[in-house]
């Protein structure tokens, strides 16, 4: 697998362990610095107290052959100390350069003495340097003057052995935290993945289910809510499947009997024109019942076919659209009044076929909304508003004189043979239209507390945003 996770983690943990080493080092390499200078001054000092013990005097003299061995041993070019406002040169060679740079190490400063190491690593080894620096109590001072090559071949040998260290360091560090990291954390991610890639090719396979295991920790959290999100897609792709199997024989089922109402809605329209009066008496509820069959079963054909192409939007005068609808709507009760509050003036930009559609299912169901209402005092009227909204949008009320929607209808609304407002519908009315207004890229929902009926409005955007 290219660029897998463990392999980043691996170079991510060596590297910010080198980077921690690296901010150890700026101050590790300075301290050297100090170090091996005071360690010249030291000597220098001890030297300077031998020869006072052997001449019995603060400043001892020393035999040439001394003086050439302690500046050989140093490094050195002079070597000199002060006490008491005295000064004594201890050693000299014989050729003296020039001092490049003077280090006092009692007032030189943490930065300071950075910034010279540093200088030193980089620039130096071509110069001449003069140590100062207290010895014992602090009232003798001792003074070298020497070459910086030395200092700096001892620093660049113990960068190396830093460098060396710390790359040991974070490579044995960095495998032990990849270690612990691919045991407890990535192997684990591995195996999620792993089974998300084996599940999304066989879905429907419950050996492709990840078994959770017994950890409590994030980890074993992610991979119960996987198992249980893998078990739940399995059984709704289950019930997807039953669902299409159940259409298609339903289908089949609808296309022969639509056949066989049709027909049988022929000799019924028949029987009406015999004069007998049981004839006459049943055969009303015959027609409509063969009627209301006969659409039921179109209504499902229709659903399960239904590909809603996408809109082609025209400018349309809403009011002349609802007039159209409410005469289309006219024949199936004459008790019912139609309204048309859709100002005259109003215009807006929809597929003017599928909204017609839209409004339509929603009149139709307010229309069949009356059909148990028997007693003819009652009022049975529909109205259609609509009103401009900001200039924006357009709102479209639809609503109706009935009983209103029951508890079931509005857990259920815009869901296909679940939410009917009726007894004996299917619910697809409302989901039709949902879809359409959905695809105009508006909502529509029913208002609650209207009283009488119900009302539902449709929100929908005046022009094509897009334009």
């Amino acid at each position: 697998m290219p660029r897998r996770l463990s392999t980043r983690i691996l170079w991510f943990t060596m590297i910010s362990i080198m980077l921690a080493e690296v901010a150890v080092f700026v101050p590790s390499v300075s301290k050297f610095r100090r170090d091996w200078l005071h360690t010249k001054v030291e000597t220098v000092a001890a030297a300077s107290l031998a020869a006072g013990r052997s001449s019995g005097g603060p400043f001892g003299l020393m035999a040439p052959e001394d003086e050439a061995e302690l500046l050989h041993s140093l490094g050195a070019q002079l070597i000199a100390v002060e006490s008491q406002g005295m000064s004594r040169l201890l050693a000299r060679a014989e050729e003296v350069g020039p001092v490049d740079r003077e280090v006092d190490l009692a007032t030189e400063s943490i930065p300071a003495s950075i910034r010279a190491a540093f200088d030193t690593l980089l620039f130096g080894g071509q110069r001449t340097i003069r140590a100062l620096g207290p010895i014992g109590d602090g009232t003798m001072t001792a003074e070298v003057v020497l070459l910086e090559q030395p200092l700096r071949r001892a620093m660049l040998v113990y960068s190396r052995n830093i460098f060396t260290i710390s790359l040991l360091l974070a490579s044995f560090a960095g495998l032990l935290v990849y270690i612990a990291i691919s045991r407890y954390l990535l192997r684990p991610m591995r195996r999620m993945t792993e089974s998300m890639v084996r599940f999304r090719e066989e879905p429907e396979n419950p050996a492709r289910v990840i078994v959770a295991s017994s950890r409590d920790d994030e980890i074993g959290i992610a991979e119960r809510h996987l198992a249980d999100m893998q078990g739940t897609l399995q059984r709704m792709l289950r019930e997807q499947r039953h669902l299409a199997d159940l259409g298609l024989a339903v289908s089949k089922i609808n296309h022969d009997l639509r056949n066989t109402l049709a027909s049988a809605q022929l000799v019924s329209d028949r029987l009406s024109d015999i004069p007998d009066p049981q004839v006459q008496r049943f055969a009303p509820t015959l027609i409509r019942s063969l009627d209301r069959a006969l659409h039921y079963t179109q209504s499902v054909l229709a659903y399960g076919r239904a590909v809603e192409s996408n809109p082609q939007k025209r400018v349309i005068r809403l009011r002349l659209l609802v007039d159209d609808v409410f005469e289309m709507m006219a024949g199936l009760d004459d008790r019912v009044q139609f309204a048309n509050e859709v100002p005259t003036d109003l215009e807006m930009e929809v597929d003017p076929d599928h909204f017609h559609r839209a409004v339509a299912n929603l009149v139709r169901n307010a229309v069949q909304a009356f059909e148990n209402d028997a007693d003819e005092a009652l009022v049975r009227r529909v109205v259609v508003d609509a009103a401009d909204v900001d200039g924006r949008e357009v709102r479209i009320g639809v609503q109706d004189t009935g009983p209103g929607l029951s508890a079931r209808a509005r857990e259920n609304l815009f869901q296909a043979f679940r939410g009917s407002t009726r007894a004996g519908g299917t619910g697809l009315g409302l989901a039709i239209a949902a879809e359409i207004v959905q695809a105009h890229g508006g909502s529509i929902h029913h208002v609650e507390g209207h009283s009488p009926g119900a009302r539902f409005e449709i929100v929908v955007g005046k022009r094509d945003s897009r334009m």
